[in-house]
């Protein structure tokens, strides 16, 4: 393992600061138009009544649940069930157009793809769909773009357009679905194949659009026909480390598994790489997270991106399994995935092995990510929502 510390670093663009020079940190929402009201934003109780708000029969409203959280679909001509004169316009009322592909790139043999998406008011976001042996996951963002300004992630470098709302957010999931159901990754393997893990991975910080956040979750785990009947526990919710998020995550009553990125023990490093670290420091991010644990019986996952000479020296290992040991906590080693601009790379492969060896020898469990979607810039800390991007 290398002694060699590298300073921590932007390449290739430069880091927002503010006026005393500290990395900004973008919390509230810039001021644009809202999306479209959506069904998936209304309260499943209160759907029939604001149905009826916008001239339609309260009944219909169980009708385009239904079609949109069962079948999948927003389009019209497949709601036989619904009268033909004024159907277009019904529909387009309650389940308003709210993601428009822009781009659809395919890795892995056609078991990854990235989704380029489109919003109301011209914002991108993307979102990433990985089928593996036992499940299927959608990488799905929150916000577009994203305020925490973290100099080794793509997403960081644009800073926060705005947040997503509630049907913006569950809506990748139903698009992604709707991609299964029609052969978009491949033969089904059974009938009713669909996304059943879902990660809050993609663009944004989830827990600095926690009100939106909790609201798609709440409809992702609603029984059909009025939710996505999704299991909690198949629902990861990652942070930076906004501490009260994740202390109000906690009282929420579900098995969500939620998702520390650390990247690094100390906080001289965490400083420079997890600029919200000024505001809650390594120990009182840990420390919320081990609450997380003993008021849920969920184990933590910490998320740790391995940079080469940046954060991968030993002593750090050695630091993390100290700190790590007893909380119940499982440590997901992802090899960093370059960014454009950035000569920050994974670490080596020795490197990353006597880092594992190391924190196995505290007893903690850890694995090294499968980095998926890596040639598509699909990959954790690579999305930057262009529509430039490489084919």
């Amino acid at each position: 393992m290398s002694n060699r510390q590298v300073t921590p670093r932007t390449e290739g663009w430069t880091q927002k600061k503010d006026e005393s020079g500290k990395p900004l940190l973008q919390f509230a929402e810039p001021k644009r138009g809202k999306p479209p009201q959506h069904l998936v934003d209304i309260d499943p109780a209160d759907r029939a009544e604001t149905i009826k708000g916008l001239g339609i029969p309260g009944f219909r409203a169980k009708q385009l649940a239904t079609h949109y959280f069962t079948h999948y679909t927003s389009d019209p001509a497949d709601m036989t069930d619904l009268p033909k004169e004024g159907r277009e316009e019904l529909v387009q009322k309650a389940l308003p157009t709210l993601l428009t592909e822009v781009k659809r790139l395919k890795t892995d043999d056609g078991k990854t793809i990235k989704f380029l998406w489109r919003l109301f008011d011209g914002a991108l976001v993307e979102s990433v769909l990985m089928r593996y042996s036992n499940r299927i996951t959608l990488c799905i963002s929150s916000q577009a773009g994203c305020g925490m300004n973290c100099p080794f992630c793509a997403t960081g470098q644009a800073g926060l357009t705005r947040n997503m709302s509630a049907g913006e957010i569950v809506d990748q999931i139903v698009r992604a679905n709707k991609v299964i159901a029609e052969g978009g990754l491949g033969k089904a393997r059974h009938d009713d194949e669909r996304v059943n893990n879902i990660v809050f991975m993609g663009m944004g910080e989830p827990l600095a659009n926690y009100n939106k956040l909790m609201s798609a979750i709440r409809t992702m785990v609603e029984p059909q026909p009025n939710g996505l009947g999704m299991s909690a526990r198949n629902i990861t919710v990652s942070t930076v480390g906004l501490v009260p998020g994740i202390k109000k995550l906690a009282d929420e009553d579900l098995p969500l598994t939620f998702a520390l990125s650390l990247h690094a023990p100390d906080d001289k490093l965490r400083d420079d790489l997890i600029p919200v670290n000024d505001k809650w420091k390594v120990d009182e991010a840990l420390d919320a997270a081990k609450a997380y644990y003993d008021k849920t019986g969920r184990r933590v996952s910490i998320e740790y991106a391995l940079i080469r000479d940046i954060n991968d020296q030993s002593w750090r290992s050695d630091l993390l399994g100290r700190l790590l040991k007893n909380r119940n906590a499982h440590v997901n080693l992802i090899p960093l995935n370059p960014t454009p601009g950035s000569k920050w790379t994974a670490s080596r492969r020795e490197d990353e092995a006597e880092f594992v060896r190391i924190l196995e020898g505290y007893g903690v469990p850890v694995t090294v990510r499968d980095t998926r979607g890596r040639e598509i810039d699909g990959a954790c800390g690579q999305l930057a929502a262009s529509e430039k991007e490489k084919i």
